[in-house]
C-alpha cells in the first residue's frame, strides 16, 4: 500500500485511562455506551472498535445504520449496538436479525417495526425517544398513550430496551434552566410508563456534558463521546468539573495525534508574496516548508496565515492561504530543517504540544467538527 499524506495515531492506554477515569465517575451501576458516530468522531470506526473493547467497552452507540454496520464487522461480536437516527427498511430488517436495539421517534416507525417483527418471527430491541424540550427528533408527551398501548399490545414482538432523550447543551451553564426542565419532564413520563405497566431496561439521557455536569441524568445508562477520546465538551465543563478540588489536574487523555512530514524546503525573497493570493508578503527573506496536508485533509482554510504546527520541537506558523492538499510552515528561525522531518499538526513533539483545542479557538469550529472532518482515507494506526 502507498503511504497516505499524514498519519492519526490513537493511544490505546490514554483510552484504556479515559474509560476507568469515566466509569469510576458515573459508577459501576451505570452502562457506558461508547459513541462512535461521525467515524468514531474522526477517529476510525474499525480502528477504534477493537480498541474499546479491549479498554472494557462492550455497548455502543451510532447514528446510522451504515455505522451499525461498520461496527458489527470491527466488534468481537460480543458488544450491542444502539442506532439513534437513521435507518432505513432494509436495515431495520438486518437490526431485528441481529439483535441491534435502535430509537423510536415516530409513531410511523413503531409502525413498521411491529409489521418487520412480526413477518421475520424475531422481537425488534426498541428505545423510546421522548421530546423534552430538545425539539429536535423525539416523540410529544401528548401521543405517548398511543405508543405505550402498541408496545404493550405487542410484547411478543418487541423488546422496551430503553426510555431516552436528550438534553439541549448541557455543556453550557447557559442552559441550566432549560437542561434541568428537560430532566423533570422526562423523569415524569418514565413515571407514566411505569404506571402503565412499561419498565425500560435502560433509562437513559445523558451525554457526555450531561454526564459529568448532571449526576442526576445518569440513570441506568450514559452515552460517552468527546470524553472517551479524552477531550472536555467545553471549557466550562473541565472548569467545573475541577472546582473545589485540591488536585487540579486534567484526568482526560487526547488519544489522537496527527503527523506528516516535509515534502519541500526553499528561500522566498523579501518583497515576495507566499502561496495563493497577496495574503501573507515576506518583510524579509523567508526560509519555508511545504507539508502535503490542506483543507482536504481536514486542515481548514480558516487557519490560514494563523494555523500552527511543530517541527523540531518549535511552534511554527502557517503562512499564506492553507491549500487544497498543502499547507506552508515559515521554519525561518529554525536550523537544518530537512525533507521528509516529521511534522505534528496535532499532538506533542519534544516539550511543546498542539491541540485540538487550540485549533478550535483559532478557527471558531468546536473540537467534534474538527475531528469528524478528518478523511476516512487517512491512515490510523494504533500504539500503546
Amino acid at each position: 500500500m502507498f503511504k497516505t499524506t499524514s498519519v492519526i495515531e490513537l493511544s490505546q492506554s490514554a483510552l484504556t485511562g479515559n474509560v476507568q477515569f469515566l466509569k469510576e465517575l458515573i459508577g459501576e451501576h451505570v452502562r457506558f455506551s461508547s459513541v462512535v458516530k461521525g467515524n468514531a468522531y474522526g477517529h476510525g470506526i474499525e480502528q477504534f472498535i477493537p480498541m474499546a473493547e479491549k479498554a472494557g467497552i462492550n455497548h455502543f452507540s451510532v447514528y446510522s445504520s451504515d455505522e451499525a454496520f461498520r461496527v458489527f464487522k470491527a466488534s468481537s461480536g460480543e458488544s450491542e449496538i444502539m442506532i439513534m437516527g437513521w435507518l432505513d427498511t432494509e436495515a431495520m430488517q438486518w437490526s431485528i436479525e441481529n439483535g441491534i436495539s435502535f430509537w423510536i421517534f415516530e409513531a410511523e416507525r413503531l409502525d413498521k417495526t411491529l409489521e418487520m417483527a412480526k413477518r421475520l418471527g424475531r422481537k425488534a430491541k426498541i428505545h423510546v425517544e421522548v421530546e423534552t424540550g430538545m425539539n429536535r427528533t423525539g416523540l410529544p408527551e401528548k401521543g405517548l398513550k398511543h405508543i405505550m398501548k402498541k408496545i404493550l399490545d405487542n410484547g411478543e414482538h418487541l423488546i422496551f430496551e430503553g426510555l431516552c432523550t436528550h438534553y439541549a447543551g448541557a455543556e453550557s451553564v447557559a442552559n441550566y434552566v432549560r437542561v434541568n426542565r428537560q430532566l423533570s419532564k422526562f423523569n415524569k413520563i418514565h413515571k407514566k410508563f411505569i404506571l402503565n405497566g412499561l419498565k425500560p431496561k435502560y433509562r437513559h439521557t445523558a451525554c457526555s456534558a450531561a454526564a459529568l455536569n448532571y449526576p442526576k441524568t445518569r440513570m441506568d445508562l450514559v452515552r460517552i463521546g468527546i470524553a472517551q477520546y479524552g477531550l472536555w465538551p467545553s471549557a466550562e465543563t473541565f472548569i467545573q468539573y475541577i472546582h473545589g478540588k485540591a488536585a487540579r489536574f486534567d484526568p482526560l487523555n487526547r488519544i489522537i495525534s496527527w503527523k506528516s512530514e516535509i515534502i519541500s524546503v526553499k528561500k522566498v525573497n523579501e518583497g515576495e508574496f507566499i502561496s495563493y493570493g497577496t495574503t501573507y508578503l515576506a518583510q524579509e527573506e523567508k526560509t519555508i516548508a511545504v507539508i502535503p496536508v490542506g483543507y482536504s485533509h481536514g486542515f481548514s482554510r480558516m487557519l490560514s496565515n494563523q494555523g500552527r504546527v511543530l517541527i523540531h520541537g518549535h511552534r511554527v506558523g502557517i503562512i499564506g492561504m492553507v491549500n487544497m492538499n498543502m499547507i506552508i510552515a515559515d521554519i525561518t528561525s529554525i536550523p537544518d530543517v530537512n525533507i521528509g522531518d516529521e511534522v505534528v499538526i496535532v499532538g506533542r513533539q519534544e516539550e511543546r504540544e498542539i491541540s485540538i483545542s487550540s485549533f478550535s479557538e483559532i478557527s471558531n469550529l468546536v473540537n467534534y467538527e474538527l475531528l469528524a472532518r478528518l478523511p476516512e482515507r487517512t491512515k490510523r494506526i494504533v500504539i500503546d
